[in-house]
Formats: structure tokens, C-alpha cells, sequence
């Protein structure tokens, strides 16, 4: 006997309603077992392509059944992701900073660096800094940035004063900064990081422990500040789903969830699949908040302006 469209495809159904499961458990995916929670969240929101096979699967069942459960899955990446889809720009705002890691083996850094001024940012932040290749940006942003100061492998360059550029200690060799930027809307705090890049391994799954300690080593020195308005940019090799952030997520405001066109994604420059690179907040509004074209990097240039 054939059956009929609502009892067909009782297994597509299932695995519709475990997607919808996944999207919303992750959190208690746990990370005991080779960081395998962070490494989900790393790329949760690329879990809604798991629609498509289970979709085109109903399609071929005929089974209305699949497709009715195959919208809880879709509802709940919509509530969790959707809002990230519309573009949150506004107009205005009183500082543009932009953040780059430019990679040690970027074959032009003039260029790179010509292109990130060409954007107009008051404030350009860089990570992964070789030393010998320091004085070419220097000498190519010179002329519109005469501010800024190199702290190990992280530097920052502004058109406005700044003052107290300091290392922050997050690991054995220098990869933070903490400075003050003289804003016409007064001073801003900020601070650039390069934390410890991360990989997937077969023998020990996601190898983010040194990232995670040197991100709390930062999260402290961070809200140790007494500053009102604070800006944290760099290279978190690290989502903002991803709960390995959430001492920053749970204080900050991300410039590109609060007022991004689309998900943001910058790494790999090639073809992006994650936000690794960050802009947050506190203290100020994110006005507007992008990506830049590709340079000699393997990340994108992120930028977000503000309104102090």
C-alpha cells in the first residue's frame, strides 16, 4: 500500500528536527572533548545550509511531513541569524577605525597600507606585524597618520594624538596594545590584539586553549580599565558565537552584529567563511560597520564607525 505525503519522509523529518536541536543546543555541546563546542560555533551560522539536502530530500519524498518539520529548523536559524542578514548601517558617526591583520608574509605592504588609508579611518589598528617589513608601513602611512606606535607584532596609527601606548601582557612575547586616542569628542581607549591562531587537528580536535588563556588574560586588562568609552580591535581567531568570548561578548558591543551588512566574514580573504577579526564597543554607539576589499593579506580588513 503506498503511503500518503504524512507518512512519507519520517526520516528526513528527523533530521530536520535535529538540525533545529543543534541550533539550539550548541551551548551545550561540550568542550571537554577537543574544544568540539567552540569549534561548532566557530561556523554555527553555516549549519542552515543543512537545509538544503533535507529540502531538496522532501521534494523527492513528496513528504509533506518533511517539509512541515523542516521549518522549525529554518525559524530557528531565522530568530538566531536573520538579523545579521539586513544591512544595519547608518549614516554619521564621529571616528572610523579600521583593523587588519596584514599576515608576516604579505608581499606588498605599501600597498596594503595605502589601501586601508584610502578608506578614510581615523584610526587604523594592524596585527601580525614583521619587524622588517614595519618601516613600509610606516613610511606609507606617515603623511596622513603621524601617531602611532608598534607594540611587538600589533601596531596603531592615527590621525589624532595619542598618549600611554603601552604592551599588554597576553602572552610571552607582545602581541596587545592599550593606548589613549585625543578625539575631538574627547579620549577613547583603545586596544589591539592578535590572540594565538587556532587549528583542527585529528589527534586533538580544536587546539584553542592557548587562545582561550590569553583571551582572559586580555578580558582582564580590558574591564581592569577604569576608561567610560573603550574600543577592542584585532584578530580573535574566534566567532562572536563562539562562548570562548563571551567575557568580552557579555560586555562589549560587536560593531558588526550591532550595525553590519551581512554576516561580515573575513577570513580566508579568498573566500570567506568566518569572522575571526573584531571590532567592539563600549561606551560608544557602532554607527556602521564593513568589511574592505582584499589586500596582501589572507584576512579582510574590518572597519566600523562610531558615534562618541
Amino acid at each position: 500500500m503506498r503511503r500518503g505525503p504524512w507518512r512519507r519522509g519520517r526520516v528526513v523529518a528527523v533530521f530536520a528536527v535535529l538540525t533545529a536541536l543543534l541550533l539550539l543546543a550548541h551551548p551545550l555541546v561540550p568542550n571537554w572533548a577537543g574544544n568540539a563546542g567552540s569549534l561548532l560555533e566557530t561556523f554555527l551560522p553555516w549549519a542552515g545550509l543543512l537545509l538544503v539536502p533535507l529540502l531538496v530530500a522532501a521534494l523527492i519524498r513528496r513528504s509533506a511531513l518533511a517539509l512541515v518539520a523542516l521549518l522549525l529548523p529554518a525559524l530557528v536559524w531565522g530568530v538566531s541569524f536573520g538579523g545579521r542578514v539586513f544591512d544595519k548601517r547608518g549614516t554619521g558617526g564621529d571616528l572610523t577605525i579600521v583593523s587588519h591583520n596584514v599576515n608576516d608574509e604579505n608581499p606588498d605592504p605599501a600597498g596594503t597600507a595605502r589601501a586601508l588609508a584610502a578608506s578614510g579611518a581615523q584610526v587604523i589598528a594592524l596585527e601580525e606585524l614583521k619587524r622588517s617589513e614595519v618601516p613600509k608601513y610606516e613610511d606609507a602611512l606617515a603623511a596622513a597618520y603621524p601617531h602611532h606606535s608598534v607594540q611587538g607584532t600589533v601596531g596603531i596609527w592615527s590621525t589624532y594624538p595619542i598618549r600611554d601606548t603601552e604592551p599588554v601582557a597576553i602572552m610571552p612575547w607582545t602581541r596587545a596594545l592599550r593606548t589613549t586616542v585625543d578625539s575631538p569628542k574627547g579620549p577613547v581607549v583603545v586596544f589591539v590584539a592578535h590572540l594565538p591562531s587556532v587549528r583542527v587537528r585529528v589527534d586533538s580536535g580544536f587546539t584553542a586553549n592557548g587562545r582561550d588563556a590569553a583571551l582572559g588574560l586580555l578580558s582582564d586588562a580590558l574591564f581592569a580599565d577604569p576608561a567610560p568609552r573603550k574600543v577592542l580591535v584585532g584578530d580573535f581567531n574566534g566567532t562572536t558565537d563562539d562562548r570562548a568570548l563571551t567575557p568580552i561578548t557579555s560586555r562589549m558591543q560587536s560593531a558588526q552584529d550591532e550595525a553590519g551588512d551581512g554576516f561580515g566574514f573575513s577570513w580566508p580573504a579568498s573566500l570567506p567563511l568566518a569572522r575571526i577579526d573584531q571590532i567592539f564597543v563600549t561606551g560608544a554607539r557602532p554607527t556602521a560597520a564593513w568589511t574592505l576589499p582584499a589586500t596582501g593579506s589572507d584576512h579582510l580588513p574590518v572597519a566600523a564607525t562610531l558615534t562618541l
